[in-house]
């Protein structure tokens, strides 16, 4: 089983206070002769429209010296996983969880902004002492 990434208990926790289901931890997305291991997937059932939201989420801490070659990576594995999802679990969102220091930080830098922008990421911020979501970004 690979590492968890620190923040993945408070991001648990805060899809739990959000109205989530936690029904995988981790997801694993098999497509054809490949395994790959999201860190979780969770629903949420909308009453009124009796149907239900599902997401998968790959947390991370972006504790690396260099937070650039570490959104790099994850922007990789992210098109990986969304590649995968459309074949495996069409049903499911994809999401980056990240923490509101790194938002602040590092998300709110320009170029940043302008990776985001040009390739699209779905992403939530979660404060990690209230361990609650602050931000969906769709």
């Amino acid at each position: 089983m690979s590492k968890r990434d620190k923040i993945h208990d408070a991001v648990k926790t805060a899809l739990v206070k959000d109205g989530w289901t936690i029904t995988a931890d981790p997801f694993q997305i098999d497509y054809k002769e490949s395994k790959l291991k999201a860190d979780l997937a969770a629903d949420r059932v909308l009453a009124a429209e009796r149907q239900s939201e599902k997401i998968v989420v790959e947390v991370k801490s972006f504790l690396s010296p260099s937070p650039i070659h570490e959104l790099q990576a994850t922007a990789g594995q992210y098109q990986m996983y969304l590649m995968c999802l459309e074949t495996f679990a069409p049903e499911r969102e994809l999401f980056l969880a990240i923490s509101e220091p790194v938002w602040d930080a590092f998300f709110s830098l320009e170029i940043t902004q302008d990776f985001i922008r040009r390739f699209p990421m779905k992403l939530f911020v979660v404060n990690l002492e209230t361990e609650e979501i602050v931000l969906w970004k769709k």
